[in-house]
């Protein structure tokens, strides 16, 4: 059983939608698969298929077969955004909060849940997720570790999006106890997006995470967060090592990685796909 105090050494910030004027709204270029469909080649590629776009700076050999585990057709991610558009009936937004799983709302629909490092860009991910929703902000906080509580946010009636509190620094001193609780009891809990800083690669904290996923038997994937940050030949090596590491030492992760920046939106569209398909509100073949 995976010891506790290594748990505990696991910390971080998290974040709140709440609603926002139109004079603080943030730039949304490429938020809209519309708009990207207006890009051409390679452009094009590395925003919605980042893995793919990033093969031509490979050596000659290199095994790119997970990099299209995941390969839904372009109608499929179209279908899928509109899930994170809200309207009169499908209404997008901040649930509830608790800091132990007797508080946790007690929900049907199947959630997902992030987690990562502090600073790792989990905030901005969701920002970028949730872009479409015009009256909807997530807030990010100035501190790190601010945040101490799981977030549940309602997508409808599809799917819930849990913010667990980040990892690596000034964790709530209940952390442990929260996060395993929270896995081992979360029934419908469909997928665990684990998020790693493309720059750095894995940190210390990040293999206790993936220690304890491993642990419980609880399915993830991971997410590397801000690409755009990172120099194409870091970015390559970062990606092959995490994916060597998945592949040869994980049983629970997903076989493909999910490179997103939250700035560009390269990836997004993929990853709303992709959490469309495992709440089980976009059934694909082959995929």
């Amino acid at each position: 059983m995976l010891r506790l105090q290594g748990l505990r050494r696991l910390a971080g910030p998290s974040c709140l939608l709440r609603r926002r004027s139109a004079t603080q709204r943030s730039s949304t270029k490429n938020a809209s698969f519309s708009e990207v469909l207006q890009l051409e080649g390679q452009k094009f590629t590395g925003v919605v298929f980042p893995l793919q776009g990033l093969e031509r700076y490979l050596a000659p050999g290199v095994n790119t077969a997970s990099f299209r585990t995941f390969s839904p057709g372009l109608d499929h991610i179209h279908r899928a955004e509109a899930l994170f558009k809200p309207s009169g009936r499908h209404v997008i937004d901040y649930f509830s909060s608790a800091v132990r799983m007797d508080h946790a709302p007690q929900l049907a629909q199947p959630e997902v849940c992030f987690v990562g490092r502090s600073n790792v860009g989990k905030s901005s991910l969701i920002k970028a997720l949730f872009s479409l929703a015009p009256d909807v902000e997530v807030r990010v906080s100035k501190t790190p570790g601010h945040t101490k509580k799981m977030n549940f946010f309602k997508v409808g009636k599809y799917f819930t999006l849990v913010d667990m509190p980040g990892y690596g620094y000034r964790s709530p001193q209940d952390f442990a106890d929260m996060v395993e609780a929270y896995l081992q009891e979360r029934q419908n809990l469909k997928r665990t997006f684990l998020l790693v800083d493309s720059v750095v690669g894995f940190q210390k904290a990040d293999y206790i995470a993936i220690e304890m996923l491993e642990e419980f038997g609880i399915p993830y994937v991971f997410v590397l967060t801000k690409i755009d940050k990172a120099p194409k030949g870091l970015l390559v090596k970062n990606v092959l090592e995490i994916q060597d590491f998945a592949e040869k030492h994980t049983q629970g992760c997903f076989p493909q990685l999910f490179p997103v920046s939250s700035i560009e939106y390269s990836g997004i569209h993929l990853l709303r796909c992709f959490i469309a398909h495992v709440t089980g509100n976009l059934p694909m073949m082959n995929s």
